[in-house]
């Protein structure tokens, strides 16, 4: 992939990244079997672990707080909490994005099926991906670490650990309607969220390229870090660096992802 000589200029010690283009083909830039802190791409595979739970019948979409939360609206970010778990509205309202609502659902996990969450998450999803560098070491929100090598096994295999329907209710938007904030990126009106994974859409600005498709799902990380997958390109990429997201990050991710789709023959927003 020439595109990758666009990661040799960036300002990071460590990058790491993959392709999967239309045919399948992985190709690899850099040292994809180094441990990189995933920050929020984590909540990807908290998600995929809390949706196991759902299918596997410890809980349901639609089991809630208190307060009425559901762990839909908690996943989707649309429960009303500040990232810190302060209560800011009622629970389908805004879509406020909130590390302390990840931590909430995977609680509700851990007592639904008597099983801490990083355990349930190793043995649900890293053991059957053979993720073996794979591990959530703190909160279920951020507290991950992996590899590019390990991610991509996840983004490909997850189709095949949910059931279509689930997998295709994690990167569809719920409650599509939401206005909200994109951290780092502002208020986005609206700002469509899956059970995990925002939703690309037509958001501006935006960390994804300008050519990924609007159905485009994915997550990136304070560390430094993003995954995208982008069902009409028929492809997905994983990029890890060691130099926390900043402003030097806002130019080179959405060149970089453009210059990959072009590559690709993706020429405009579908």
């Amino acid at each position: 992939v020439q595109s990758f000589a666009q990661l040799e200029h960036w300002p990071c010690d460590n990058v790491a990244a993959a392709v999967v283009d239309q045919t399948g083909t992985i190709h690899r830039f850099g040292d994809t079997s180094r441990r990189f802190a995933l920050a929020s791409v984590t909540k990807l595979l908290t998600a995929a672990t809390v949706l196991l739970a759902v299918e596997e019948g410890s809980l349901s979409l639609d089991a809630a707080d208190a307060r009425g939360a559901t762990v839909a609206d908690l996943l989707s970010h649309a429960a009303g909490l500040a990232p810190n778990g302060k209560v800011l509205d009622e629970p389908g309202r805004r879509r406020i994005y909130s590390n302390a609502g990840y931590d909430q659902v995977a609680e509700m996990v851990a007592t639904a099926t008597e099983l801490d969450f990083a355990s349930y998450l190793n043995e649900g999803i890293c053991q059957p991906f053979s993720m073996k560098s794979t591990a959530l070491l703190t909160s279920p929100a951020f507290g991950a670490e992996s590899t590019v090598d390990d991610l991509e096994r996840f983004i490909r295999l997850l189709p095949q650990l949910l059931a279509p329907p689930t997998h295709a209710a994690m990167t569809s938007p719920y409650l599509p309607e939401l206005i909200g904030v994109l951290p780092g990126y502002g208020r986005q009106a609206p700002n469509p969220w899956g059970l995990g994974p925002e939703i690309r859409d037509q958001k501006s600005p935006h960390w994804t390229g300008t050519t990924n498709s609007i159905t485009t799902w994915g997550h990136f990380g304070q560390t430094g870090t993003f995954v995208w997958v982008d069902p009409a390109a028929q492809a997905s990429c994983i990029v890890l660096t060691d130099r926390d997201f900043d402003a030097w990050a806002k130019p080179l991710w959405p060149a970089f992802s453009d210059a990959v789709l072009a590559e690709l023959g993706v020429a405009e927003v579908t």
